[in-house]
C-alpha cells in the first residue's frame, strides 16, 4: 500500500529552520506517514500539489477550486495552522470530499493572552510612554495618564473558542464583561460572569472592544463608521481576528478624529499592510504583523494539532476539528473510518 504523504506549506520555514521547532515534528514520526515541506513558496496551492499529497498542512497559501480541479486529485485533508479558514474554498473541498481541519486547541490560550496583553498595553499607554523616554520627553509623563481596569467594561464580539478564553482571562482584573454573538445563549456563558447583549449595546457601553469572530459573509465589514460612532471617545478598539471584519478607513477616521481613544491591531484589510498605512503614524495605535500570538507555545501547538489530524487520517480515524464534516458523506470515505 502506498505511503500516506503529508505536505507542509513552505512558509513555515524560518532562518532557524522552522517556526515550529524540532519537537513538533515528533508527531509525524509514524511508519504510516511520509512528510516533506513543499519545495516552493506559492500564494496558492496548485493541482500538482493536490495530486501529490494525501494531506497538506497549510499556513498562509490559499486553496482554491482550481487546486482541486485535476482528475488525479489525491488530497483528502487540508489542516490549517490556526482557526481561520477564509483562505480555503470550503465548498469546493466538500464537493470533492476533501476534509478541512483547524487547530482551535492550539490558539485558544495564546490569542487570548494576546488580547489581554493589548488591553494592558492600551490601558497603561505603554507605547506612548516608551516613546517619551526615547525622545527625551520625560517631563510630559503627567499628561498621559492610563486607564484603570477595575469597574471598566470589556466587550468581546464573537464569544467562541477564543472569545471565551479572553473573557475567562479577564475575570481577575475586575472588569465588567459583555459579549455579543448571535450563536451564543446567555446560559452558555453564565459561569464566566458574562452578560450577553447586542452589538450596538456592547459598543456603547464598553471601554475596551475586542473582535474575536471568524471572517465570513456575515462578519465582513462588521465594524464600520456607524459602529465606531457608537463607541465612547475614551474607549479602545482591539482586533486580533481578521482585517476585513473592520472597515479600515473608518478605523483610521475614528482614531484621527478622536472618536475613540486608540486601538491595537494585529490584522489588516491588506496584508502585508503598506508602510504608508495611516494607522502606523498614530501614537495611540499598537500594531503587529498578524503575529501577536506567535510564541513557541502557540507555534508548537499549531503544528502538533495539524500533524495529529494528518496522522489520524493516515490510520483511518476521523480527524478532529473538522469545519466541513458533511464532506465525510462523500463516496471516497465510504467504509474508510474504523473510528
Amino acid at each position: 500500500m502506498a505511503a500516506f504523504r503529508v505536505g507542509i506549506s513552505r512558509d513555515v520555514v524560518t532562518k532557524d529552520g522552522t517556526m515550529f521547532g524540532d519537537a513538533a515534528f515528533d508527531v509525524l514520526k509514524d511508519p504510516a506517514v511520509q512528510w516533506e515541506i513543499l519545495p516552493d513558496l506559492v500564494p496558492a496551492l496548485t493541482p500538482a500539489h493536490a495530486a501529490s499529497y494525501d494531506a497538506i498542512c497549510l499556513l498562509s497559501a490559499r486553496l482554491t477550486r482550481e487546486t482541486l480541479s485535476a482528475p488525479a486529485c489525491r488530497l483528502g485533508l487540508v489542516a490549517r495552522f490556526g482557526v481561520g479558514y477564509d483562505s480555503v474554498d470550503v465548498p469546493a473541498c466538500t464537493e470533492r470530499g476533501v476534509l478541512v481541519a483547524i487547530t482551535p486547541d492550539a490558539v485558544r490560550r495564546p490569542v487570548g493572552t494576546s488580547v489581554i496583553a493589548y488591553v494592558l498595553a492600551l490601558a497603561h499607554r505603554m507605547v506612548l510612554k516608551d516613546r517619551l523616554v526615547r525622545d527625551g520627553r520625560w517631563a510630559e509623563k503627567g499628561n498621559h495618564l492610563g486607564t484603570g481596569l477595575v469597574g471598566r467594561t470589556l466587550g468581546v464580539v464573537g464569544v467562541g473558542n477564543i472569545g471565551r478564553e479572553v473573557l475567562r482571562l479577564a475575570r481577575p482584573f475586575g472588569l465588567r464583561l459583555l459579549g455579543a454573538d448571535p450563536q451564543v445563549r446567555q446560559a452558555d456563558v453564565d459561569e464566566l460572569g458574562v452578560t450577553m447583549t447586542d452589538l450596538p449595546t456592547l459598543l456603547a457601553e464598553s471601554d475596551f472592544v475586542s473582535i474575536n469572530c471568524l471572517l465570513d459573509d456575515n462578519t465582513h465589514g462588521l465594524i464600520g463608521a456607524a459602529e465606531f460612532a457608537r463607541m465612547k471617545p475614551t474607549a479602545y478598539f482591539i482586533n486580533t481576528s481578521r482585517g476585513p471584519t473592520v472597515v479600515e478607513s473608518a478605523l483610521v477616521d475614528a482614531v484621527r478624529d478622536g472618536r475613540i481613544a486608540g486601538a491595537a491591531i494585529d490584522v489588516f484589510e491588506r496584508e502585508p499592510t503598506p508602510v504608508d498605512n495611516p494607522l502606523l503614524a498614530f501614537d495611540n495605535v499598537i500594531v503587529a504583523p498578524h503575529a501577536i500570538c506567535h510564541t513557541d507555545e502557540c507555534m508548537r501547538g499549531l503544528a502538533e494539532s495539524a500533524f495529529r489530524a494528518s496522522v489520524s487520517l493516515a490510520h483511518g480515524e476521523r480527524p478532529p476539528y473538522l469545519v466541513n464534516p458533511e464532506a465525510l458523506a462523500h463516496p471516497r470515505w465510504a467504509g474508510r473510518f474504523h473510528r
